[in-house]
C-alpha cells in the first residue's frame, strides 16, 4: 500500500529437500559452503528505514504483540517522519514506543506509549514542547545497533538505551550518565497518529507505572471516515530502581509530585493530533545503587490486569535483560532457520534473512496469555478449539499476494490461526471481511476483497486447522449479498467502506463500473475476480463443486473490462461505454496504471494472452513493459507505462513469461530485480514493505519460486539465488531445491529434475508443497531458450471452460430468423468469435430466440454468452436483457438464467441442470431501444 503515492495523486512427514543453487548477485565477497548457522545475527533491522521502506528498527519477536522501537522527530510533536516511526535520515528521537507496524503507508499507526529516558529535571509539561526541542535527543548511527530481538542506541544526551521483547512484553535497560538527574517520561497519549483518551497512574511504592491509551485514526488525516478511535491499549511497567520523585502533566500543565493524569491529544479538525495537547507521567530514579535502570512492561488490548499478567508470565521479576534478549534471539533463530540457505555472500545472506524477518512480523498475536482478546464488536472473547492465538493487523490488499503463503509454507499452524482470526473478525463485524484491520478495528483501507483470497491461499498451503466450511459460507454470503455500505461512497478513495463496492453492479453486469462506488472500477474488478477465484478453489477443496463452479465462472469477469480495441483492462461505465483512456493513467485503478494492472489475472494467464493476440504478442508486450525503448531496464519509478516492482500491482508480472514459453525471461527479470532493487542498507527495500508483503516477494524470488495465484499452492519458477535452500515446514515436511552451476552470472535454468524425473515445466505442482519432493536444477550463464518453451509445459490457467468441454460446438441450432443468410443460428456454436462481424447469429425478428440441441441429456455447469462487443462490434449492441431456458424434450422449458441490465461483452452463468435443449430468448437486444440481437458464441460447458 503506497500511501505516500496517494498523497501525491488524487484518486510432512515426507521429506523434500529444497537445495537451491543460485546465481549470486554480482558481489565479490566469497561464497559460503555451509548453511548459515545463526540467521538471527544476520538480520539488520535498519534495512528499509530510509526512503520508501518505512520499516522500524526496534526489538520484537516473531508475530509479537510488542515492537519496542524509536519514534523519531523532525521538530513537530504531531508528526513522525515516517509511518514506521523511524527515518534513517532523521537522527533525533522523542521516545521509544511499544507498538509499531512495518511499512504501512499513510501517516502510520500504533506507536503507542512512547517512553523516553531523560537525563535531567522535568520542569515543564512535555506536551508544551511542541517542537521536541527539550524532551528529545540526537543520536548517531555509529552508536546504534538493530538486529533480531535487540535494539541499542547511545543518545547524545548520554543515556544508553537497550530494548528487547517477548511476545507480550518488553524489556528495557537504560544506563544514565553519572552526575545527571535520571528521569523517565511516559508519553501515554502520544500514539503515532494521536489519541482520544489516555490515563496514567504512578505507583511509587510498587515502582510501577500503568495506564491506557485509546486510539486508531489510521489514514484518518486523509478521510474522516477513519478519524476515530477503535482500540484501547493497556500497559503495566515495573522498574528495578526506586523512584525519588514523580510528576504528571495534562496539556500545558505540569504537576510536580502528581501520580495520576488523563487526556488524549484529540484528532483535531483534520485528523492530526493537536500540538500541545495530551497527558502522561514521569519519574526520577534513585541511582544510589547504580546508573542502570531495568524496565519490564506488558501490554494488553483487553485490560490492565491482563497487561500485568502478560509481563509476569513471560518476563517475571528477576529475569535479566540479557536472558530476555537471548530468548528473543533464539525465538528468531527458530523461525528463520526454517529456511536454511547455503552459498552467496554475507551481504546477500543478510539481505535474505532480513527480508524473511520482515515477513514474519505481522499479523501480530493479539490475544493475551490467558487467550482473551477484544473483538471487532468491542467485546472480550477467548480463543477456543484448536486456535492457539488471535492475530491482528492485516494489510489485506498487500499480503494476500505472497505473505500469507510464505507464513503458511513455514508455519501451517500460524497460517490456520490467521485464517480463523479473520473469520472471527468477520463474525464480530456483522459478516463483513474488512480488507485492512488494525488491532480490533476495521479501517476499510485499499480495494478489493483480499480476505477471501488470503484465507483460500492459507488453506491451499496447508493451513487447514480452522473452520474452513464456516469461513467459506461467510465469504460466499459476503460476495453475493449487497449491503448499504457496498452502495456507499463513504471513505472514497482511500478507504471505501463497502466490502464489495458496487456489488449490485458486479452481479448484474459482470464488472464494477466507473460510475459505481469503488476506488477505480477496473482495478476493483480485477481484485474481485482474484477473490472469486480463491473462493472457487477453497470450495472445490471442501467438496462444494457447485459453489466452486459458480465462483470460477465469476472469476472470468475480468474479460468484461478488457477492451479488445486497446488491448488493456480499462474503465467502462454501467451502460457499457469505454471511458477515455491512457494506459499510463491511474484512472480506474488504485496505486497503479492500466498498463500495470492489465497483467493482474494470475489464475488465467492463458486467457489473458489470448485476448492480447497469443503468447508471442504477450511476450512482446512484457518485454516492452520491463524495458525502455533503448533496451535498458524499467523496473521501478516508471512513467506508468512500465513496471513498478516497488509496489504490489506489478510484483507478479515477471513470472508471466513462464506461461508464454519463454521462462528464461522470468529467470532474467526476477534476478535483475533481486540484484538491483534490494540491498542490505537502509534503502534496501524498493517500496513500502506493507507488513511484509514486499519482503515476502524477495524471499520467494531469492528461493526461485512464487505462488501461482490466490487459492493455489502451485509454484512458478525463476531461479534460486543461493547454492542451497532447505525449507523446514512446521508440519514436518522438508522442501529442497538443488541447482548445480549456480554462480554470480548464472540465473538461467539449463535442466531440471523433480523427484529424479526430468522435467521441462517452469512450475512445481501443489504436491511439492503438500507432500514433498526434490528439485535438482542445473543453472548457467546463457539462456536455454528451448527449456520450458513448449505450450504443454506452461503452468495451469483456469478458465470457466478450461476444465470442461464446450458441448454446444457444431451442434444443430435453430432460431426465429437471421439478419443475413450468413448470420444463421449455427454461427453462434462454431467455436469462434474471430471470423469477422458475420461470424454470429443475428436477428431482427419480432421475437428473438435461438436454440441448440446438445443431442441428448447433458449435465450443464456453465453457460457463456459472447455478445456483440466480444466480436469487435459496438458494446452498445451488447444484449441487455435475456433468459436462458432448459428442456429435456424441446417443449417443456425451465428458466435457468435471467439476465437483466447487462452491458458486458461476455457473460458467464453458473448453472446446475441436465438438459438436451437450451434456448436463449432475447428481451432487450441492445442498450438502447429496438435493434438487432447479436450473439457471437453460445458456449455450454459440461
Amino acid at each position: 500500500m503506497d500511501m505516500a503515492r496517494l498523497r501525491r495523486r488524487p484518486r510432512a512427514a515426507l521429506s523434500i529437500s529444497l537445495a537451491v543453487a543460485l546465481a549470486v548477485a554480482g558481489l565479490s565477497a566469497p561464497t559460503a559452503t555451509a548453511a548459515v548457522a545463526d540467521p538471527a545475527a544476520a538480520v539488520n533491522t535498519l534495512v528499509g528505514t530510509s526512503n520508501s521502506g518505512e520499516t522500524f528498527p526496534g526489538a520484537d519477536t516473531p508475530f509479537g504483540m510488542v515492537q519496542w522501537s524509536p519514534e523519531n522527530t523532525k521538530g513537530d510533536q504531531t508528526r513522525t517522519p515516517q509511518p514506521g516511526g523511524y527515518d534513517y535520515n532523521v537522527t533525533r528521537v522523542r521516545g521509544f514506543s511499544l507498538t509499531h507496524m512495518s511499512g504501512t503507508g499513510c501517516a502510520g499507526g500504533s506507536g503507542d506509549v512512547p517512553i523516553l529516558p531523560y537525563p535531567g529535571t522535568v520542569s515543564t509539561s512535555p506536551s508544551s514542547d511542541k517542537a521536541d526541542a527539550t524532551y528529545a535527543s540526537g543520536f548517531a548511527h555509529a552508536d546504534e545497533t538493530g538486529t533480531a530481538g535487540y535494539y541499542r542506541v547511545g543518545l547524545d544526551s548520554g543515556v544508553n538505551v537497550e530494548l528487547s521483547a517477548t511476545t507480550h512484553s518488553g524489556a528495557g535497560r537504560f544506563t544514565y550518565p553519572a552526575g545527571k538527574t535520571a528521569s523517565l517520561l511516559v508519553r501515554t497519549s502520544n500514539s503515532e497518529v494521536g489519541s482520544s483518551a489516555a490515563q496514567t497512574t504512578i505507583d511509587a511504592g510498587g515502582q510501577a507505572i500503568s495506564g491506557s491509551v485509546t486510539s486508531g485514526n489510521f489514514c484518518g488525516y486523509i478521510n474522516n471516515v477513519d478519524r476515530r478511535s477503535y482500540y484501547t491499549l493497556y500497559f503495566y511497567a515495573t522498574f528495578d530502581k526506586p523512584f525519588s520523585a514523580t510528576g504528571t502533566w495534562q496539556d500545558g500543565t505540569r504537576t510536580a509530585g502528581g501520580t495520576s493524569a488523563s487526556g488524549g491529544t484529540t484528532y483535531g479538525t483534520n485528523g492530526w493530533p493537536v500540538a500541545g495537547k495530551g497527558s502522561g507521567g514521569y519519574v526520577t530514579f534513585d541511582l544510589s545503587q547504580g546508573q542502570t535502570v531495568g524496565m519490564r512492561v506488558g501490554i494488553s488490548y483487553v485490560s490492565l490486569a491482563n497487561a500485568k499478567a502478560n509481563v509476569d508470565t513471560e518476563n517475571p521479576a528477576g529475569t535479566s535483560f540479557d536472558t530476555v534478549r537471548q530468548r528473543a534471539h533464539d525465538a528468531w533463530n527458530t523461525e528463520l532457520n526454517r529456511i536454511e540457505i547455503t552459498g552467496g555472500s554475507a551481504t546477500q545472506q543478510s539481505t535474505f534473512y532480513t527480508a524473511l524477518y520482515h515477513s514474519l512480523l505481522h499479523p501480530n498475536v493479539f490475544s493475551d496469555v490467558n487467550g482473551q482478546y477484544t473483538g471487532m464488536d468491542q467485546k472480550v472473547h477467548t480463543v477456543t478449539g484448536g486456535q492457539h492465538a488471535q492475530y491482528a493487523n492485516f494489510s489485506g490488499w498487500d499480503v494476500y499476494r505472497d505473505q500469507v503463503q510464505l507464513v503458511t509454507l513455514l508455519r501451517p499452524d500460524i497460517g490456520a490461526d490467521i485464517a480463523q482470526s479473520l473469520y472471527n473478525q468477520a463474525n464480530q463485524n456483522n459478516g463483513v471481511w474488512d480488507r485492512w484491520t488494525h488491532n480490533q478495528g476495521g479501517t476499510h483501507v485499499m480495494t478489493g476483497d483480499p480476505g477471501h483470497a488470503a484465507v483460500s491461499s492459507i488453506y491451499a498451503f496447508g493451513g487447514t486447522s480452522f473452520d474452513a466450511a464456516g469461513a467459506l459460507a461467510s465469504m460466499v454470503h459476503a460476495a453475493t449479498t449487497v449491503t448499504a455500505a457496498d452502495q456507499s461512497d463513504d471513505g472514497w478513495n482511500v478507504m471505501v467502506v463497502g466490502e464489495r463496492p458496487s456489488l449490485d453492479k458486479y452481479l448484474s453486469i459482470g464488472y464494477v463500473p466507473s460510475d459505481g462506488h469503488a476506488w477505480g472500477g477496473a482495478g476493483e474488478t480485477l481484485e474481485d475476480v482474484s477473490a472469486d477465484f480463491g473462493l472457487s478453489q477453497l470450495a472445490q477443496r471442501l467438496g462444494n463443486t457447485a459453489v466452486g463452479d459458480q465462483f470460477l465462472a465469476r472469476a472470468q469477469n475480468w474479460k468484461n473490462v478488457f477492451n479488445p480495441a486497446t488491448g488493456y483492462i480499462q474503465q467502462r461505465d454501467s451502460a457499457g461505454a469505454w471511458q477515455s483512456f491512457d494506459p499510463a493513467s491511474d484512472d480506474g485503478f488504485a496505486e497503479g496504471s492500466a498498463a500495470q494492472y492489465t497483467w493482474m489475472v494470475p489464475f488465467n494467464a492463458k486467457g489473458l494472452f489470448g485476448k492480447m493476440g497469443g503468447a508471442t504478442a504477450a511476450v512482446g508486450r512484457l518485454d516492452g513493459f520491463f524495458h525502455n525503448a533503448d533496451g535498458s531496464w524499467a523496473l521501478s519509478g516508471s512513467d506508468g507505462k512500465h513496471s513498478d516492482l516497488s509496489n504490489e500491482p506489478s510484483i507478479g508480472t515477471p513470472w508471466l513469461y513462464d506461461f508464454a514459453g519463454q521462462p528464461y525471461k522470468t529467470q532474467q527479470t526476477v534476478r535483475q530485480v533481486v540484484n538491483t532493487l534490494w540491498s542490505n542498507g537502509p534503502s534496501g527495500i524498493p517500496g513500502q514493505d506493507d507488513l511484509g508483503a514486499m519482503s515476502s516477494w524477495y524471499v520467494f524470488a531469492a528461493m526461485g519460486v512464487y505462488p501461482l495465484a490466490p487459492g493455489r499452492a502451485d509454484l512458478l519458477l525463476a531461479s534460486p539465488l543461493f547454492s542451497q535452500v532447505v525449507v523446514h515446514r512446521g508440519n514436518g515436511v522438508t522442501l529442497t531445491l538443488n541447482a548445480a552451476g549456480a554462480g554470480t552470472n548464472s540465473p538461467y535454468i539449463q535442466s531440471l529434475r523433480l523427484n529424479g524425473v526430468t522435467s521441462t515445466k517452469p512450475w512445481l505442482p501443489e504436491s511439492v508443497v503438500s507432500a514433498g519432493g526434490t528439485v535438482d536444477l542445473t543453472l548457467g550463464a546463457t539462456a536455454n531458450t528451448s527449456w520450458g518453451s513448449a505450450a504443454a509445459d506452461a503452468p495451469p490457467s483456469f478458465d470457466s471452460g478450461s476444465t470442461a468441454t464446450d458441448v454446444a460446438v457444431n451442434k444443430p441450432a435453430t432460431a426465429d430468423s437471421s439478419c443475413n443468410s450468413n448470420e444463421g443460428a449455427a454461427k453462434a456454436v462454431n467455436g469462434s468469435v474471430s471470423g469477422g462481424t458475420s461470424d454470429k447469429w443475428c436477428s431482427t425478428g419480432g421475437t428473438k430466440w435461438w436454440q441448440v440441441d446438445l443431442g441428448g441429456a447433458t449435465p450443464v455447469k456453465t453457460i457463456t454468452v459472447q455478445h456483440a462487443g466480444a466480436g469487435g462490434e459496438s458494446t452498445g449492441w451488447n444484449t441487455r436483457d435475456y433468459d436462458v431456458q432448459a428442456s429435456s424434450d424441446g417443449s417443456s422449458w425451465t428458466t435457468i438464467v435471467q439476465a437483466r441490465g447487462n452491458t458486458a461483452s461476455v457473460t458467464t452463468h453458473a448453472v446446475t441442470v441436465t438438459a438436451r435443449y437450451l434456448k436463449l430468448t432475447v428481451l432487450t437486444p441492445e442498450q438502447g431501444s429496438g435493434g438487432a440481437a447479436r450473439i457471437y458464441e453460445f458456449e455450454v460447458y459440461s
